[in-house]
């Protein structure tokens, strides 16, 4: 398989491996977020939500820095994924030190934690509303570390520096990114 699987294929691998719908959730969040941020970079949409659903795919399995994402990666070379997906898909993965050094890596990482935290912000407000999430309301749950334990805070602006984008701006383009497949994440627009 020399070209990008379509995300058909893509999310059959997904749903053969990932049994928990929150986690099925994240990573069609990271795929919309992904796409629009590379309509926004003049880059590959479907190339880049393919990126988005399947960085995770492995997770649920094994979710130590010891198996994930390298044990999924292994799987997808053994299924004929190209190279520089599977480049782009450990470069999300801050111990395996691939450089972030394309826009794709850049947003993959810049959008992972914020897609989880936004989607935690909606879920606690009264209408489960992406439109209620503001930037403000992302910096103070930030500081409450009993909130969305799992999401790590500092990757949440380290994302936004690295990709370039004011934190606020970024907050606002995944929020809004999201919108579209609310529903599906079990919020509202």
């Amino acid at each position: 398989m020399s070209t990008t699987p379509t995300r058909e294929e893509t999310w059959e691998l997904v749903t053969s491996m990932t049994r928990s719908d929150q986690l099925r959730r994240h990573m069609r969040s990271v795929s919309a977020a992904m796409e629009a941020y590379a309509r926004r970079f003049g880059e590959d949409p479907e190339r880049w939500a393919v990126l988005g659903l399947i960085h995770d795919w492995d997770y649920e399995s094994g979710p130590t820095a010891e198996l994930h994402p390298m044990r999924g990666i292994q799987m997808l070379r053994e299924k004929g994924w190209p190279e520089d997906i599977l480049d782009d898909i450990a470069s999300h993965a801050d111990y395996l030190n691939v450089p972030r050094d394309t826009n794709a890596r850049k947003a993959l990482y810049a959008v992972d934690e914020m897609c989880g935290f936004i989607i935690a912000c909606a879920l606690v407000k009264p209408d489960k509303s992406l439109s209620a999430v503001e930037p403000s309301t992302v910096r103070k749950k930030m500081k409450d570390k009993a909130f969305a334990r799992g999401v790590h805070r500092e990757e949440l602006a380290a994302g936004a520096e690295v990709l370039g984008v004011p934190f606020d701006e970024h907050v606002e383009f995944v929020r809004d990114a999201l919108k579209p497949i609310a529903q599906e994440l079990g919020l509202n627009p």
